[in-house]
């Protein structure tokens, strides 16, 4: 995909896990022997991971790779699920593997392999950002099998199909296909202050935008509206989509929006937030710089948070 390509200048495209060169080919998944075919090919590369764990080759001391060749991805260990995950520009197919859990260990003693959790493979940048992508799909992808082995509905046992895109219980006939949970994620601005919030697990003196699951029957405005009422106190009218991120963790797609807020009484939920205020657009462009003089931090470049608040912030985007 070359740079003039709208989706370049999407932002979107800047958040974490947002970005691959992977063509899906969703047209190959119900052709066994086809994606047989692609499995067999000497191009063929896999991204591994171990239980919840990447599994990433060091290529020198600086430098890793998701991709195994078959060869490498044999000696790793007995395989489980494996999900097609499309082709990559020279048409080299690419998959993913789930190894057991009770690989990890044995496998970190391997001088020639880093595992470490996807986040940090993340934010470290510990491999190129066009494979970061794949990965975050593969993990989530494997991650789903590794929960839906069973039939919902009747209880036995699904056996993967669709080059690893669906379940299939034998039992009652009862189709499963992969799931993903959409989470609203807003900053709730009033004229020149936006409300940034922490939970008690963040870093010391970080604050972002605040987030919640989108429930049955709601459209994405809707929701904002009310996780902004709910964990805040705060009266939300007109909400503008910013951007969404694909988010492996394990399953979710994150919707980024402005919200527009109607009062400036701030009350917290206490159960889910440990401090939130107004920021002013100053201290919110100090944040993101990593400037601001009481040491308040926004999310790295990994989150969509950051995108948001520098949506607002740095581009003058207002709901």
């Amino acid at each position: 995909m070359n740079d003039a390509s709208p989706r370049h200048r999407e932002r979107s495209a800047l958040t974490g896990f947002a970005t691959s060169n992977l063509d899906r080919r969703a047209d190959l998944r119900d052709k066994p022997d086809a994606v047989q075919a692609l499995r067999l090919r000497s191009d063929t590369r896999l991204a591994v991971v171990a239980g919840d764990t990447p599994v990433l080759k060091r290529l020198d001391e600086e430098t890793q790779s998701v991709w195994f060749s078959h060869s490498e991805t044999e000696v790793l260990g007995q395989g489980f699920e494996e999900v097609f995950l499309g082709v990559d520009p020279a048409g080299a197919p690419r998959f993913a593997r789930l190894l057991d859990k009770t690989m990890v260990e044995p496998l970190r003693e391997r001088p020639e392999l880093l595992l470490t959790d996807l986040r940090s493979v993340a934010l470290k940048r510990l491999v190129p950002n066009e494979e970061l992508g794949p990965l975050g799909e593969g993990k989530a992808m494997l991650d789903w099998h590794a929960r839906h082995r069973f039939c919902a509905q009747c209880g036995a046992p699904t056996k993967l199909e669709s080059a690893g895109w669906k379940r299939q219980c034998d039992a009652c006939g009862a189709q499963h296909f992969p799931r993903t949970d959409p989470v609203v994620i807003m900053l709730a601005v009033r004229g020149d202050k936006c409300l940034l919030a922490r939970q008690a697990r963040f870093a010391p003196g970080m604050y972002s935008c605040i987030a919640g699951f989108v429930e049955p029957g709601e459209t994405f405005e809707d929701a904002v509206r009310r996780e902004t009422w709910e964990e805040a106190g705060l009266r939300a009218g007109t909400v503008r989509y910013i951007a969404s991120q694909p988010w492996p963790f394990p399953g979710s797609l994150m919707i980024g929006c402005l919200a527009e807020s109607l009062n400036d009484d701030i009350v917290l939920d206490g159960t889910e937030l440990e401090a939130g205020r107004w920021f002013s657009r100053e201290e919110a462009l100090q944040m993101l710089e990593g400037k601001h003089p009481e040491g308040f931090t926004s999310p790295q470049h990994l989150a969509i948070a950051n995108t948001i608040l520098g949506a607002w912030a740095v581009e003058g985007e207002e709901p």
